[in-house]
């Protein structure tokens, strides 16, 4: 800037005695280029200098856009010039009926706030866009307002401590950062008591709407309304209450479920029906809500606001904490809408009900069962966070029982070993820190979790190796047939096993969940089939072992030593699991080799890409695999060689689906007292069922008909594929 000489101040060209030349630059006037480039550029396209990088336009503050400019969009700058400026009134309305409904949409719109934090969003842009929420002291002359923001406040509170402590914060680190906002109140402690009152007050006024005629005036002149319109009393009333109660019974829900080793599960499960029942009311208030608002827009557009009457709700300013995110740009939030956020809300209390049903089950494959069906669910991070607190408690599972009795139990040893000294090995105490970060893993959503899947793999097999030699040195070698070996060796010999079972688990687990995820194409389900294949084998071999080892034992206590022999034969059957695990392996065996028939006859689309070959995608998808050698001695050379000579002349005399779909059948009976197995066992028959059909086309018609095609899709199980043969 320059100063003219009457003293005002103009704009000057930039010169030398600002910021002088240097040897290497001279100021150039580029009015003309940014001309053009105006008129050539794209909306989002941007010009940048050689050493403008992707890290450096992740952290660009882009001025004058509302995304990115946390000071652009502000209505007021400070909480004090918002409530001098009337944004949050109290009362809201001088209108009692008014009033009513104004708070009515307040609760609606802070509940579609709070569903929209449990998504991951900033709690300062959420739910402390209220301004109510932010000086709650104020609407103290307000007991309905005062005691609902209070329990929204405290229970706010609650899920931020569940979250915090299960850890799983770290998939969406902003969700338990408070930016210093109040949080917590003195008192808080009393704060459903205080709704409680309310609630009791206006049960009160709605019974005394529904009483007969006759003595309905009297009642009514000893009870002050909740709003000056006697035929609106009554559906207001219940408008309001099953607000309040559905706030008072969910802030029940949440700590109940924090008490130790699940004892108020029983209790919680009776506010979690308490809760659904009264979301069934709110969606049903919007009927009468609606029939008294005039809120000036189409029923569709209505859908998509965060009350349930469709005004714009009065208190919130979601700009008014946007500095508090700082270091980074404040998030483009959008509030779920009030029907998501009830959606949300029954959600999340169906998760957390199975939670609370779960029987806490001791034997650790019970619980790696469990886990998995329920993220079959897709829980959002609040319920998952709850499933993490009870199943890690203390350095205990449930909080009760000591890791080395999970293991003891999980590997099939017998009771004296709970007791034994190798409790105290150093290794072991490493292998029950492995057990209790596995399932907090297991507890995360899909994508992080397969992430810490893939590395702590490694660490189950260092620990084997690492057990081995332990027990190598301390108790030597020891024939696995022996059948009078002492207890440590016994002991030592059945955690190696259970070790190694594990480990395998979590490798199938790890490929699993690529398909959840969506990471594999077509194009690479034949390497991947096949390694489930040989990972499966690997699990069931020691699965069974360790079964037989306990079967074994058991046997021996029960018989005499001339029975044994007799009635070994006639004794021995695979067990169920194994079977179950067996059905698998022959789809996971049937589809490898169909997927290389398929492309060693030319019958599939081969897209090789000009990055890489088939066998850098075999390593970038194993590679955390095949570096913690799992399973021994096989790489794409073994892959390569299973699948080189896949041909449907041969292929059609190994007809792994109808061998899966035969087992699966005959295991029914097995676990009919088991939904979820008898669940998997139906899938697998549907894609055994349909995979056998499709082979038999084409072995028949396959290499006479270049017109056939074929694809995959996932309609019957969400890890093993169906083929579908169609004419082109």
């Amino acid at each position: 800037m320059t100063q003219d000489d009457d003293g005002s101040k103009a704009p000057s060209p930039i010169n030398q005695s600002i910021i002088p030349s240097g040897d290497q630059t001279v100021w150039t006037d580029v009015s003309s280029l940014l001309q053009s480039a105006c008129t050539d550029l794209w909306d989002g396209e941007l010009i940048h200098g050689e050493n403008f990088n992707l890290f450096a336009a992740m952290s660009a503050l882009e001025i004058m856009d509302p995304k990115m400019d946390s000071g652009i969009v502000c209505r007021y700058y400070s909480l004090d010039e918002a409530i001098e400026n009337g944004a949050a009134p109290i009362p809201v309305s001088s209108d009692k009926t008014d009033d009513v409904q104004c708070i009515i949409d307040i609760m609606d719109h802070l509940l579609a706030c709070e569903a929209t934090w449990h998504k991951g969003h900033s709690l300062a842009q959420t739910v402390f866009s209220c301004i109510y929420l932010l000086r709650l002291e104020r609407t103290s002359s307000h007991a309905l307002l005062y005691s609902y923001c209070r329990v929204t406040r405290a229970t706010c509170n609650a899920v931020v401590s569940a979250v915090s402590e299960a850890r799983t914060h770290e998939e969406e680190d902003i969700f338990t950062m408070t930016y210093g906002l109040p949080l917590k109140g003195d008192g808080d402690e009393k704060c459903v008591s205080m709704l409680h009152a309310v609630d009791e007050t206006i049960s009160r006024q709605l019974r005394a709407c529904k009483a007969p005629s006759s003595s309905k005036k009297r009642v009514l002149e000893d009870i002050e309304p909740l709003q000056t319109n006697p035929d609106l009393e009554e559906g207001y009333c219940t408008a309001v209450l099953c607000r309040l109660r559905f706030r008072k019974h969910f802030h029940h829900v949440i700590t109940c479920m924090r008490r130790p080793q699940g004892r108020g599960f029983e209790l919680a499960r009776k506010h979690i029906a308490t809760c659904l029942s009264e979301l069934e009311c709110i969606l049903k208030s919007v009927v009468f809500i609606r029939s008294n608002c005039v809120c000036g827009s189409y029923e569709d557009e209505i859908d998509d606001r965060t009350t349930a009457s469709g005004r714009q709700p009065i208190g919130f300013d979601p700009t008014l904490n946007s500095r508090l995110c700082a270091p980074t740009p404040p998030r483009a939030i959008k509030i779920v809408s009030w029907k998501k956020a009830i959606e949300y809300f029954q959600k999340l209390l169906h998760d957390l009900d199975i939670i609370c049903s779960y029987p806490l089950d001791p034997l650790f494959e019970g619980v790696l069962n469990f886990v998995t069906e329920f993220q079959k669910f897709k829980p959002d991070l609040v319920a998952r966070a709850h499933l993490q607190l009870l199943l890690v408690q203390d350095g205990k599972l449930y909080g009760r029982d000591p890791v080395f009795a999970v293991i003891c139990k999980g590997a099939a040893l017998p009771e004296v070993a709970k007791n034994h000294d190798i409790q105290n090995n150093e290794f072991i105490l490493q292998l029950g820190q492995l057990v209790l970060t596995s399932l907090k893993i297991l507890c995360t959503n899909s994508a992080w979790q397969r992430r810490k899947l893939g590395k702590i793999i490694q660490d189950w097999r260092i620990l084997y190796l690492q057990l081995e030699l332990a027990f190598r040195k301390d108790y030597g070698e020891v024939p696995s047939t022996s059948n009078d070996e002492n207890i440590s060796i016994k002991i030592s010999k059945h955690i190696l096993v259970w070790v190694e079972e594990q480990t395998y688990w979590i490798a199938l687990r790890f490929l699993l969940l690529g398909f959840e995820l969506e990471l594999y194409s077509p194009n690479d389900y034949c390497m991947v089939y096949w390694y489930i294949y040989v990972v499966s084998i690997k699990l069931a071999e020691k699965t069974h072992l360790k079964l037989m080892s306990n079967n074994d034992n058991a046997r021996r206590k029960g018989k005499k030593k001339k029975d044994n022999l007799k009635d070994a034969a006639k004794d021995y059957q695979f067990p169920p699991v194994v079977l179950l695990l067996q059905c698998q392996i022959y789809l996971a065996e049937g589809l490898t080799m169909m997927l290389a028939a398929l492309r060693n006859q030319d019958k599939a689309i081969k897209v090789l890409g000009p990055f890489n070959t088939e066998q850098e995608r075999f390593f970038q998808h194993f590679e955390l695999l095949q570096k913690a050698c799992i399973p021994d001695q096989m790489s794409y050379l073994s892959f390569s060689e299973s699948t080189n000579h896949a041909r449907f002349s041969t292929l059609h005399m190994f007809n792994y689906f109808k061998d899966a779909l035969k087992i699966a059948k005959e295991l029914k009976s097995s676990f009919s007292g088991n939904p979820d197995r008898l669940a998997e066992l139906r899938r697998i028959e549907q894609v055994a069922e349909h995979n056998a059909i499709a082979l038999n086309l084409i072995c028949r018609l396959g290499t006479l008909d270049p017109s056939l095609k074929v694809y995959f899709e996932y309609s019957h199980h969400s890890h093993f594929a169906t083929a579908v043969v169609k004419r082109s």
